[in-house]
C-alpha cells in the first residue's frame, strides 16, 4: 500500500535493522486480554458502563445495585483500556476508556484489553471511530442474525490490520486531535448560543401562562401519498420520521428526502414538534420552519409531527424559543411508543411575554442563524476528519513520525 516513490521506507527499501513503520499483524500483537472479574456483593452499588455504537465512546448507565441484578459477577472496567460489546460489536460498539475514568463495571459481555508497549491507547481510540474497524468487527461477528450476533475475544484478537509504528501512531493522534479540538470548540459555541437564547426568554415582567392553542394553529403533518413513495421528483422534499437523524441539537439535521410536486403537498410553516417515537432529536423537540422550508432544507413533514403555525401577532422566532425552553417530554404519554398529540399540545400552557414577543425576534433569529452556521461547519469538519483519517490509515497520505 505504501508508494515506493514517496520516500517512505518499505519492505524493499528499508535498511537492515531499521524498524518497520507499518506492520500487518493480528490485533493480538497490540492488545492483551485483561478482565478483572468480581463477585457481585448485594450490599454494594456498582457504577455501570456500556459501549455506544460507531465508536462513540462509553455509555454511562444508572448505578447497579448488587441486590437488584441477576449477574453473579461483573467485569471491572478501568481507565485506558480497550473495551467492546460482544453483542453489538457488529455495530461498531468499541472504544478506549478515558484516562480519568473512575472505577466502573460491566457484564462479561464487555471484554477489556490492555495495550502492548508498541500500541498507543489514543491511536486505538481513534481507530475505533473508523469504518475500517467497524467492518472488521462485522466480519468476525458470529451468530444467528441481528441482535444475537457476537464477537468472541479470540476472534477479535485474530483480526488482521495494518498498524503503524508507535511514532507514526502518535503523529496521527496529533493530527486528528487538532481537528477534534476544532469540532469540540464549534459544538461548544453552538451549546453556548442555545444557553444565551434560553436566557433571553421569560425574564420580562409581563410573563404569563398561555395555552399553545391560543398562540397559533396546531395541525398534523400529512402522510406521504403512496404513488410517490420511493420516488424523487418535483420541488418539495418530504421527510419521514426515520430520516430525522441529527447530531443532537436543534440547529442541524441530516435528512434523507423524497421529492414531490408542489401540487401534492400542503405548504406548512411554523414550529414543528416531534410527536413520534423516533423524532428529531427527541420526542417533543422543536424546530422552526417556513413555507416549504425546515431550517436550511426544503421540505414538508410526515404525519408523525405536529406543526404550530403562529398566530398573526405571534413572532415565530419567539415561539420557537419558548418551545425550546418548555419541557414537552413531561407530556409524553407512557407506553411502548411514546407520543404527543394535538389536543394535548393545544391545551398545554407555556410562559409567554408579549413584550419579548415583539422585541426579541430579530436577536433570536440572528443567534439561531449563527448556531446553524457553526453546526454546519462542525458537520463539514467531521466529514473531513473521516476522509483524512481514512487517507492516513490507507497511506494514501504519507506521514512522518512525530518529532
Amino acid at each position: 500500500m505504501s508508494d515506493p516513490t514517496s520516500g517512505e521506507p518499505t519492505a524493499s527499501t528499508r535498511k537492515k535493522g531499521e524498524p518497520e513503520e507499518w506492520v500487518r499483524a493480528p490485533l493480538s500483537r497490540f492488545l492483551t486480554p485483561n478482565m478483572t472479574i468480581v463477585d457481585v456483593d448485594p450490599e454494594r452499588t456498582y457504577p455501570a458502563v456500556g459501549v455506544l455504537n460507531r465508536g462513540r465512546g462509553l455509555l454511562h448507565r444508572d448505578p447497579l445495585p448488587g441486590s437488584a441484578t441477576a449477574y453473579k459477577t461483573l467485569n471491572r472496567v478501568g481507565p485506558g483500556m480497550l473495551v467492546y460489546s460482544r453483542l453489538k460489536a457488529f455495530e461498531g460498539a468499541i472504544t478506549v476508556t478515558p484516562d480519568d475514568l473512575q472505577e466502573s463495571f460491566a457484564s462479561q459481555e464487555f471484554p477489556t484489553f490492555d495495550f502492548a508497549p508498541g500500541a498507543s491507547p489514543d491511536f486505538f481510540r481513534i481507530l475505533a471511530t473508523t469504518q475500517i474497524m467497524w467492518d472488521a468487527l462485522q466480519g468476525v461477528s458470529k451468530g444467528m442474525g441481528g441482535r444475537r450476533e457476537r464477537v468472541k475475544p479470540a476472534d477479535f484478537l485474530g483480526i488482521v490490520m495494518e498498524i503503524p509504528s508507535l511514532p507514526i501512531q502518535e503523529r496521527i493522534v496529533r493530527i486528528v486531535d487538532a481537528v477534534d479540538d476544532l469540532i469540540i470548540a464549534l459544538d461548544a459555541e453552538v451549546d453556548a448560543i442555545a444557553r444565551v437564547r434560553a436566557g433571553m426568554v421569560g425574564t420580562a415582567a409581563d410573563v404569563q401562562h398561555l395555552s399553545i392553542g391560543s398562540l397559533g394553529t396546531v395541525s398534523q403533518g400529512r402522510g406521504l401519498p403512496k404513488r410517490y413513495q420511493g420516488k424523487r421528483t418535483g420541488e418539495i422534499s418530504w421527510y419521514k420520521i426515520a430520516d430525522m437523524t441529527g447530531p443532537g441539537n436543534e440547529f442541524g439535521y441530516t435528512l434523507a428526502d423524497t421529492r414531490l410536486s408542489t401540487s401534492d403537498v400542503t405548504d406548512i410553516g411554523g414550529v414543528v414538534v416531534g410527536a413520534g417515537a423516533v423524532t428529531f432529536p427527541r420526542v417533543g423537540a422543536a424546530v422552526l420552519t417556513e413555507k416549504k422550508r425546515i431550517l436550511d432544507v426544503p421540505g414538508a413533514l410526515d404525519e408523525n409531527h405536529l406543526v404550530i403555525a403562529p398566530g398573526e401577532s405571534v413572532n415565530p422566532e419567539y415561539l420557537l424559543a419558548v418551545m425550546e425552553n418548555f419541557t414537552l417530554a413531561s407530556l409524553v404519554r407512557p407506553g411502548a411508543v411514546p407520543s404527543l398529540n394535538m389536543s394535548l399540545i393545544r391545551s398545554t400552557k407555556v410562559p409567554w411575554s408579549w413584550t419579548e414577543n415583539e422585541s426579541l425576534g430579530d436577536a433570536l433569529g440572528a443567534l439561531r442563524a449563527e448556531a446553524r452556521a457553526l453546526a454546519t461547519e462542525a458537520a463539514c469538519l467531521r466529514k473531513a476528519r473521516a476522509g483524512l483519517l481514512a487517507a492516513l490509515l490507507s497511506r494514501t497520505v504519507q506521514i512522518e513520525p512525530a518529532g
